[in-house]
């Protein structure tokens, strides 16, 4: 099964999700955000409609699809202003279950990704720490060979979706000496002894999206929780970093699109001096301009999913989109927020919450968490004339 972006089939399929998460998330939307949780049955709600982990091979229970499929379920999300179930879902379905598929032997893919598909595990990456960030040559969290096992012991912080985890993806120093070159990575059963998670970080936005500190004390991992080779979980994180960035810049391309809808509904509506706001010729100029940026960023979205999905895109391009699209989503937020006048600042009207779960986007340069060397090098480029110019004459 193969559906690409701008397919018959594709498009059926959305409105077949748009559907169910109307039916099953947007009637309970305001409690979960009020909760600042979602309840966990959700999970398994959206495994029996077929809506998580859609890429997995048929052999493991998931409809094995192209990745665009999965992107198209974050991008419906965050257009539906679910900015925070968008985040989870991604983590889940978009990084953990791709780096199993990519990564894990063909024991721990029967183990975990048919409970991924179901909703009946739900899935976390912990890279961040509460010293490091997501420096990930910093990192602390260390596991011990110990006869067969190993021996896990460390703490993460900002971990999207660390309340409900049953599965987490767990980024660990095995050889001190080698920097990033001796980390390794492991599948943690939530339920094994000495793994304790803490209560949920309150945040400014994306409330329903729980966010988890995590704390590892000699934790006794079986051998086969290795995941890929020992010492090359950096090695690993790299090659994963296309497809963590890609679904970033949905939600970004996608809640950029859904704010912009609820303005331009807004701004008709809205009557000042006698007359709907959106007449305006100022009104007028700054919706072409938001449109304008949108369209430019999808543009570019699509290009680099098409890319990833022939196994083309590098991880400077992916970081090239991600911060542009993450920078787009909060600039044109803001221009939308603008034209709704005192109300926009209101909890009230939605657009709100489109502003406040933005601001994420920018902070975390890389998977809601810390720069990579890519972002970095983005970022030097664009500050920098003469590096722009050296980086034109190398090509």
């Amino acid at each position: 099964m193969n559906m690409d972006i701008g397919s018959d089939e594709m498009t059926l399929f959305r409105d077949m999700a748009r559907r169910a998460f109307e039916q099953e998330i947007s009637p309970h939307f305001e409690q979960w955000e009020e909760d600042h949780l979602v309840p966990r049955e959700l999970w398994r709600t959206l495994g029996e409609a077929g809506l998580l982990c859609p890429d997995v091979d048929e052999a493991y229970g998931g409809a094995g699809t192209s990745p665009h499929v999965t992107l198209a379920l974050i991008e419906e999300l965050s257009a539906m202003g679910f900015g925070g179930i968008a985040s989870g879902y991604g983590i889940h379905s978009n990084i953990v279950a791709p780096y199993i598929i990519h990564h894990g032997t063909e024991a721990q893919k029967q183990q975990w990704l048919p409970r991924m598909v179901s909703g009946d595990a739900v899935g976390a990456l912990a890279m961040t720490e509460p010293g490091a960030g997501s420096d990930v040559q910093a990192i602390r969290t260390n596991a011990v060979r110990d006869g067969d096992e190993w021996i896990l012991n460390g703490s993460k912080i900002f971990i999207t979706n660390g309340i409900h985890a049953d599965l987490v993806i767990v980024a660990a120093i095995t050889d001190p000496g080698k920097g990033a070159k001796g980390t390794s990575l492991f599948l943690v059963d939530a339920l094994l002894p000495g793994f304790e998670k803490s209560k949920k970080i309150e945040k400014i936005g994306q409330h329903s999206s729980d966010t988890a500190q995590l704390f590892f004390q000699d934790v006794r991992l079986p051998a086969d929780a290795l995941l890929g080779e020992e010492n090359r979980g950096f090695v690993i994180m790299m090659q994963e970093l296309p497809r963590e960035r890609l679904g970033i810049a949905a939600q970004a391309v996608a809640a950029a699109e859904g704010a912009l809808a609820l303005t331009v509904d807004y701004v008709q509506e809205r009557k000042a001096f006698g007359q709907a706001i959106g007449a305006f010729q100022n009104t007028r100029f700054k919706l072409a301009d938001v449109k304008t940026e949108i369209a430019l960023n999808r543009a570019l979205y699509e290009q680099c999913a098409d890319e990833y999905a022939r196994g083309e895109l590098t991880a400077d391009k992916a970081a090239m989109l991600k911060l542009a699209a993450c920078e787009m989503q909060c600039s044109t937020v803001d221009e939308c927020l603008q034209l709704f006048g005192g109300y926009g600042y209101t909890s009230e009207y939605p657009i709100s919450r489109f502003y406040t779960d933005a601001r994420i986007q920018r902070t975390s340069p890389s998977c809601k968490g810390g720069a990579s060397q890519s972002d970095v090098k983005v970022r030097a480029w664009r500050s920098s004339p003469s590096k722009r110019a050296r980086s034109l004459v190398d090509t």
